[in-house]
């Protein structure tokens, strides 16, 4: 195969598949997390008003002065992923699951004599990325993944034999092109793995009669794994012995199989910051609200891709030199109100945040232009959206159990879409005082929604999913 002009390199280092940071980096990163203890979780995670808990960091710091108590808290979650997909009226199914302690911590009430001083220091896992999916579906179209390499003159189709160059009269290089047309079989998985934790102090403080204030400082760190393969197969012989994909190359006759590997991984460290106000109205009712300022990640990415094709005769690869760079995202603002109504033994909260997607961003790295031009797309396609949580929980004295359910309802983020892409959840949870100093919690979240990803272009290869989500968390507190 001959060498190419050097502007082929240029286009190949912005090239559709070379990873480009965009929206769906500052999503993965500000979207509010499930994962909290199994109390608050059992109600739908509607705590802002009462969130007496080693988490109330999580929700309201202010609550964590409402404790006279200390309490040493441990935590172990267990989540499952189920992905059902269609590509091309051919469905496929995946699944991913995960199970770990996320949770381990001290609350340290101060004595006072008037009001309330209270400590917690703790450790939480309160992001969980994983995901997958799974799809395999013939593309009768005259479209596909190499075509889209090949329209951005990359390197990796040229590499692999799958395009060659087109030359003028005066065999000046024009650009590349393929012989392949579509109608491939296409398939592929892809799976996402890892989790954000915090280690954070928070501290809370009765300012007045039944009024208390409090702050979370959180040091953020943690991990992000992506790894996609993806196939694009000649299950119907279409491309035959007698087609050379490169004119010049005896090698590239009979077409079988093209393979595309990415990896990307990410190192994560940042820093959260909290405040709260809770106010008991009455004996009855307590209203709350809370501030979660932006979260600033530095993300250290490490970028890699291996390729193939498969002839009859022959097999070629391709590893381009793997992408690090390092750049900042920072959150956006989200602003939580809450409202609860407790009467002897029954408990039922009403919380309602706020989140501006749009306002997420990159923060740092990249020239200027760039950033600004990634900036507006976040600001474009996403909004802001108001989540919802409801809960309640009941004492049966006879017993010694607690019982609770909730609902929480978080739309999508993206403008335009219908219902079907919010977030659901239900929320069930049961609590037993094991004796005067232990308690158990456990709380089990099930949730659904739809969505959709592109293997390249714009609904040209699309896979429609209908995700389930299930989490199973336990909690074990010891009073002193």
């Amino acid at each position: 195969m001959n060498s190419k002009n050097i502007l082929v390199l240029i286009l190949f280092l912005i090239g559709s598949f070379i990873h480009a940071q965009n929206y769906n980096d500052v999503l993965r990163l500000s979207e509010e997390s499930i994962i909290t203890n199994a109390r608050f979780l059992g109600m739908g995670n509607a705590a802002n008003s009462f969130s007496n808990d080693l988490v109330s960091g999580f929700f309201n710091p202010a609550g964590i002065a409402l404790l006279r108590k200390g309490e040493i808290d441990f935590g172990f979650n267990s989540n499952s992923f189920n992905n059902n997909s269609i590509l091309f009226n051919s469905s496929d199914v995946a699944k991913n699951s995960s199970s770990r302690w996320n949770q381990i911590g001290i609350v340290l009430p101060v004595p006072t004599s008037r009001g309330s001083l209270t400590f917690a220091f703790g450790y939480n896992i309160s992001q969980d990325f994983n995901k997958a999916i799974n799809f395999n579906g013939f593309n009768s179209s005259n479209n596909s993944m190499i075509q889209d390499l090949a329209s951005y003159n990359d390197d990796i189709a040229y590499n692999l034999a799958l395009s060659y160059p087109l030359y003028d009269k005066n065999k000046k290089y024009i650009k590349d092109t393929t012989l392949i047309n579509g109608r491939l079989n296409q398939k592929g998985n892809i799976s996402n793995k890892g989790k954000i934790s915090n280690w954070y102090f928070t501290v809370g403080i009765e300012i007045d009669k039944d009024v208390f204030l409090g702050g979370t400082i959180s040091i953020l760190n943690g991990e992000f794994f992506k790894v996609r393969d993806y196939w694009e197969e000649d299950t119907k012989d279409l491309y035959p012995g007698n087609l050379l994909l490169d004119p010049s190359e005896p090698k590239t006759a009979d077409f079988q199989k093209f393979y595309f590997r990415d990896r990307l991984d990410w190192d994560l460290s940042g820093y959260e910051f909290k405040i709260g106000l809770l106010s008991k109205l009455n004996e009855n009712i307590n209203v709350g609200l809370s501030v979660r300022f932006p979260r600033v990640f530095s993300i250290k990415e490490v970028y890699s891709i291996y390729a193939s094709s498969t002839f009859r005769n022959s097999f070629w690869e391709d590893s381009p030199p793997e992408s690090k760079i390092e750049y900042d995202i920072t959150t956006p603002y989200e602003y939580t109100g809450g409202i609860s109504y407790k009467n002897n033994n029954f408990l039922v909260a009403l919380d309602a945040k706020l989140i501006d997607y749009a306002s997420g961003e990159f923060s740092f790295g990249f020239d200027k232009d760039v950033r600004l031009d990634k900036n507006k797309e976040i600001n474009d396609l996403l909004r802001t959206v108001l989540n919802i949580n409801i809960g309640g929980e009941y004492l049966i004295p006879d017993l010694g159990f607690t019982v609770r359910a909730g609902l929480m309802y978080k739309p999508s983020a993206f403008k335009d879409d219908p219902s079907d892409f919010d977030k659901k959840f239900i929320t069930f949870g049961l609590g037993y005082k094991l004796s005067k100093k232990l308690n158990f919690d456990i709380a089990y979240a099930y949730g659904w929604w739809k969505d959709f990803g592109d293997n390249y272009g714009s609904n040209l290869s699309r896979v429609h999913q209908e995700i389930n989500v299930g989490n199973l968390l336990t909690t074990i507190k010891y009073f002193f």
